[in-house]
């Protein structure tokens, strides 16, 4: 008896082997296909998982992009992957070939933050590229108009912030102390205006509670647990594996929607938006009896997540490391505040006119966003038809990742790609120059739908910062690292520094 069952579970295991072998084989058929890039040879059921470094993807996708080329592929267990490196591929990827590679894969693990299928093609950031997109896309970029992105109103709104940011700072009476917590909480200030109509004060318990809720959310995008199972969604089906998946990102969730609940009680659908939620409400109220509409409670939960995750972590973190970066680099500090004396002086508040006439601060600011290069790989695109780059073929449903890092640090076009050398955006004569291969927000129709509002965050807070303040490494503390901790979105290593009132 016992020998028949046993030999009843080798069968069972033996079918099964074979069943995961059968369907591996399917999975990397268009590996045999003409064209399609080179990459490392997978493994079984598991793809090339265990052969990149999630926690420091840069380094190695660098290494693979010097073993197979600017175009590689791997395989995430069953999903084929493409990784496009280099100016000339990345542009000819999401420029020329733009209708073809601007889709986005399905992330099965949103359904555990409440997304259905609907929502995951839809919102702003991860949404399918399609109809329900575009509409998303028009509403944020026609709100944002209507709330002042590019006129004088949000930029009192930055300015203001920013003057309670020097206050804050001012505090600290020219004693070390590390910067981080302030300038996340004067970035959240000002997303949080623009979603709520709403400011916290820097020691409010909510404010404090949400930044530690989106730095865990933008850990878990880089975990190797999340990669496995968005590749193999089936592992979702298990409680015990799904309880595991995005604590942080749940938890933003349970508080965004305390906050919607909190802020819809006062809505008024005969009053003027105070802010981008109203706005977004009084959408949904004329969509009501329309099925075709996007605007629905679902994607505005979405959309705050995406427009908090995004807004929050990218400004603060390249206004920590333009901190860091004039700490190590005094003689370009003291530049800045020479350039900030003469344009602007000490009588009055930095204006986004005054950028014009600024081009040594505005080749800095720049030249931090190039040289952090705090988001090395984008946000994921998919194919929607077979495409071709630099004579690889790229079949219809593979997931493209953009090596943004290594467009930024191209050792072919800029002088010195690992340095941290503002003369990378200024000509002969001084003058501001923007360069083709300065790629942050990305490039396409994907591009960044903040970057206005990210530009001026990063020229008032700075301007306003240098102008009050001359930063230094504290005394008797070693010179801070300008290496970066790998993460989604790349933060400088832990330091301090004094702020000295000019």
């Amino acid at each position: 008896m016992g020998l028949q069952i046993g030999d009843a579970l080798f069968s069972v295991a033996m079918a099964v082997v074979i069943f995961l072998f059968l369907v591996d084989l399917m999975h990397r058929r268009q590996r045999w296909a003409a064209r399609y890039p080179p990459g490392p040879v997978p493994v079984p059921g598991l793809g090339n998982l265990l052969q990149v470094d999630f926690e420091d993807v840069t380094y190695s996708f660098y290494k693979l992009r010097h073993r197979f080329g600017d175009v590689f592929s791997l395989q995430f267990a069953w999903t084929p992957v493409v990784v496009v490196n280099g100016l000339a591929a990345v542009r000819e990827a999401l420029v020329s070939h733009s209708e073809d590679t601007s889709d986005r894969p399905t992330v099965p693990s949103s359904a555990l933050l409440g997304f259905g299928p609907k929502a995951q093609g839809e919102g702003v950031v991860g949404a399918y590229y399609g109809p329900a997109w575009r509409e998303q896309r028009r509403f944020c970029v026609s709100t944002l108009r209507n709330f002042g992105l590019g006129k004088k109103s949000l930029e009192q709104w930055v300015t203001e912030e920013a003057a309670c940011l020097c206050a804050a700072f001012a505090n600290h009476s020219g004693q070390p102390f590390c910067p981080k917590a302030l300038l996340n909480k004067a970035v959240c200030n000002v997303i949080s205006s623009l979603i709520f109509a709403r400011r916290f004060e820097y020691d409010d318990s909510t404010v404090i509670r949400l930044l530690e809720l989106v730095e865990g959310s933008l850990r878990e995008e880089i975990s190797l647990q999340l990669q496995v199972v968005n590749s193999m969604p089936l592992l979702l089906r298990i409680p015990w594996v799904a309880s595991k998946v995005l604590p942080a990102q749940r938890s933003f969730m349970v508080l965004n929607d305390e906050l919607l609940a909190e802020h819809n009680t006062s809505w008024d659908p005969d009053q003027p938006p105070r802010d981008l939620t109203d706005a977004f409400l009084n959408e949904v109220h004329k969509a009501q009896g329309n099925s075709e509409s996007t605007f629905n409670d679902q994607n505005l939960r979405l959309l705050v997540l995406e427009l908090f995750g995004a807004g929050i972590g990218t400004t603060s973190v390249t206004l920590s490391w333009a901190l860091l970066l004039m700490i190590l680099h005094p003689d370009v500090q003291r530049q800045v505040q020479k350039e900030i004396d003469e344009v602007i002086g000490q009588g009055r508040h930095p204006e986004m006119a005054d950028q014009a006439r600024m081009p040594f601060t505005n080749a800095v600011i720049h030249e931090v966003q190039r040289f952090a290069d705090i988001f090395p790989m984008g946000v994921p695109h998919m194919t929607s038809h077979d495409t071709e780059v630099q004579g690889f073929l790229i079949p219809k449903g593979t997931m493209l990742l953009t090596n943004l890092s290594s467009v930024l640090k191209d050792e072919t076009v800029w002088e010195k790609p690992l340095h941290f050398h503002p003369g990378h955006f200024l000509d002969a004569e001084g003058r501001f120059v923007k360069r083709e291969a300065f790629m942050p927000f990305s490039a396409g129709p994907r591009t960044c739908l903040g970057e206005p509002l990210v530009r001026m965050e990063l020229f008032l807070f700075f301007t306003c910062l240098l102008q009050r303040f001359s930063f230094s490494v504290p005394e008797g503390q070693p010179r801070p690292s300008e290496r970066g901790v790998p993460a989604f979105v790349v933060p400088p290593s832990p330091y301090q520094l004094c702020a000295v009132p000019r």
